[in-house]
């Protein structure tokens, strides 16, 4: 299903209208952040980070939660369904939250009005990598290997239709090339299939493994952006070599489920960005390889709308190839 910007503005919009009262009195207990993938990796990571900053202005405990599973779907459908009372809130992973949406066979319970997007807090770019002592030292030597024996050589993603998957989908438009993709359900088990000697390649973001390519553990092959990464200057981007329609990366913000009162939705919104923009939150961003990007209000709500009909045309390609 495909919503139009124009529309998708709109009922972002459209928020419950809440007396004072109602903020005033909030938030009274804990709040619960529903994270929909697994622990330890990038998004679970910067979540908790987030989770501990801000509760501090919040004035109570905001507790993450994790309900993985089915690439993010577990979780955004318990964001979705949940009370819209405050207290429940979500980390949106987009492009992920739209795909969903755009797959019909995944028979999501929830659609793009199902959320109001309230504050973004990071744009992680994608990575291609590979095993340190891998035969592919350059994203050229893969490409390569990859057109003399198509769909042999093995890509794994941390989910169908994530960015990742997405990344592969255009890579292989842009090369010609084809490869076996191999899906799993968090960058824990990527890490454990690439290193396993099981996979040959990675399509990830840098947040997953900046620290392991620095230290040569794993080998990044390119950046899926047209600037280079702060954490790995010396990785050349898709556009550095020649590949300048491969742009890709994973955004993750807050957001609650539609019907939120537009007072609380102000509160919870006041108190993340000011966690967000704190020298505290940049330091501990930058020692797990995190790119901040935050976006509020009508911005955030633009940008989730413009993902949703980015994901649209490889959804469809992604879907066409089952």
């Amino acid at each position: 299903m495909f919503i139009r910007r124009r529309t998708l503005l709109a009922a972002s919009a459209a928020i419950t209208v809440a007396s004072p009262a109602i903020a005033q009195n909030y938030p009274r207990r804990a709040v619960q952040l529903v994270v929909a993938f697994a622990p330890g990796g990038s998004t679970d990571i910067g979540a908790r980070i987030l989770a501990a900053a801000a509760e501090k202005d919040l004035g109570q405990p905001i507790t993450v939660v994790n309900k993985a599973g089915a690439g993010g779907q577990i979780g955004f459908t318990e964001v979705a369904r949940a009370k819209p009372d405050g207290y429940t809130l979500g980390f949106l992973n987009l492009p992920a939250v739209n795909t969903i949406i755009l797959d019909p066979e995944r028979k999501a319970m929830f659609n793009v009005d199902s959320f109001i997007p309230i504050i973004n807090q990071v744009l992680d770019p994608g990575l291609i990598w590979v095993k340190g002592d891998s035969p592919y030292k350059t994203l050229a030597d893969l490409i390569d290997a990859a057109r003399k024996a198509p769909g042999t050589l093995s890509a794994c993603t941390t989910g169908i239709l994530s960015d990742d998957h997405l990344a592969i989908l255009m890579v292989q438009e842009a090369a010609k090339v084809e490869f076996r993709i191999v899906h799993f359900d968090s960058g824990t088990q990527q890490l454990a299939g690439v290193l396993g000697g099981h996979v040959d390649v990675a399509f990830d973001n840098v947040g997953s493994v900046f620290k392991r390519v620095q230290s040569g553990e794993v080998r990044g092959l390119a950046i899926t952006d047209s600037e280079r990464s702060k954490f790995l200057p010396d990785v050349p981007t898709t556009k550095d070599l020649g590949y300048g329609t491969v742009i890709s990366s994973s955004t993750r913000g807050v957001g609650a489920p539609k019907g939120t009162p537009a007072d609380i939705v102000k509160v919870i919104e006041t108190a993340f960005l000011k966690a967000i923009k704190s020298p505290e939150m940049l330091q501990k961003m930058d020692a797990v390889g995190l790119a901040l990007k935050p976006m509020v209000g009508a911005e955030y709500a633009r940008y989730y709308a413009d993902t949703q009909a980015q994901a649209k045309k490889y959804t469809e390609w992604a879907l066409k190839q089952r």
